[in-house]
């Protein structure tokens, strides 16, 4: 009796100790995307519209495209041995009545799964800008395009 009590605590001991090593904290993805900012003087109602249309002309997925001010695009997924894209998060917001601010994000992602998620597409750190520049670029270029409004 005395010895099932003793390998009873040695397992309560020891089961702790071995699964603490196997959890990890969640990855630290500060600095994992690529920012750029810019102010156009358009009418909110007109930049968006403008977003949206150079994001289809980038044949970019559209996945979220908010009236507030919010797109979330993904470019096409390249087949790999580990399949990857770029998901681009679009944010605008109205400064005044003919001034919008446009912030593009860009982040690598790759499609994996650990020990502690699902299947899933996860974060990976930048490798240069990740498009960010080039479809600030491309916003830029189709504003310009707008017709004024009076």
């Amino acid at each position: 009796m005395l010895r099932t009590i003793r390998w009873w605590i040695i397992l309560a001991l020891l089961i702790p100790g071995l699964l603490g090593g196997c959890v990890r904290a969640a990855r630290d993805t500060t600095g994992f995307a690529s920012e750029q900012k810019l102010t156009v003087e358009i009418p909110f109602e007109e930049a968006w519209q403008g977003v949206k249309a150079t994001l289809q002309e980038q044949e970019l997925e559209l996945y979220t495209r908010d009236k507030r001010g919010t797109f979330v695009a993904y470019t096409k997924q390249r087949k790999r041995i580990v399949p990857q894209r770029v998901k681009y998060t679009i944010l605008m917001d109205a400064v005044s009545e003919n001034e919008t601010t446009i912030h593009v994000e860009a982040i690598q992602q790759a499609y994996g799964v650990t020990v502690l998620t699902y299947p899933d597409w996860h974060d990976r750190k930048a490798k240069g800008d990740n498009g960010a520049e080039e479809l600030a670029n491309a916003l830029l270029v189709k504003l310009a395009e707008a017709p004024a409004s009076n």
